[in-house]
């Protein structure tokens, strides 16, 4: 016959509770989600940001490029001395557009100033007053419609052709003197790589 011997009890400083188990795993269980979600969630997030925001980029990059027309502001200072383009100062009313292709690269400006700044654009192009021929509007039909420019009117229209040899931009310049102490000047300059 065998007899069972009676069970120990715990002793009393050390409890057995089922309860602390079963929160001890838990707690395990959160931490290990916790350091999944660091290591996985926080890159995966930021590759999802940041190819929107390449994307979105992207999108402002091609309306920008496609747009047609002039846009407000400066142009940058390689473009403008890419293209021998020297906006004077004072000036306002400034607009320009660029365009590329394959055979001829070509900036369009247009500029208010005064008369200093007129004498000041044209002598750093290398060219003078007295060389701008009324009523000649040198800038092509081509040329005035994809810029959006129109000569047209009463106005007093003053142009110039400033041609140069190869590598050196050629430009087409044309100025309203309707105010003689603010002209505006429009200005193609066109290069062939």
């Amino acid at each position: 016959m065998t007899t069972s011997l009676p069970r120990q009890a715990a002793p009393p400083d050390e409890p057995h509770r089922p309860d602390e188990d079963a929160r001890h795993r838990a707690r395990r269980r959160a931490l290990t989600l916790l350091i999944i979600v660091l290591l996985i969630g926080i890159p995966a997030g930021y590759l999802v940001i940041s190819a929107n925001q390449s994307r979105n980029s992207g999108k402002d990059k091609e309306a920008r490029y496609s747009a047609t027309g002039l846009t407000p502001g400066w142009p940058s200072k390689v473009q403008r001395r890419l293209y021998q383009v020297s906006v004077p100062h004072p000036a306002d009313r400034i607009a320009y557009y660029e365009t590329n292709n394959w055979k001829t690269s070509r900036l369009y400006v247009q500029f208010r100033t005064n008369g200093a700044g007129l004498d000041s654009f044209l002598e750093t192009m290398g060219a003078r007053r007295d060389e701008l021929r009324k009523d000649d509007i040198a800038i092509s039909a081509r040329d005035r419609k994809v810029s959006g420019w129109r000569f047209a009117g009463t106005s007093p229209w003053w142009g110039l052709s400033h041609a140069q040899k190869n590598p050196a931009p050629t430009q087409d310049v044309v100025v309203n003197m309707s105010d003689p102490a603010f002209p505006v000047v429009y200005v193609v300059s066109r290069t062939v790589p």
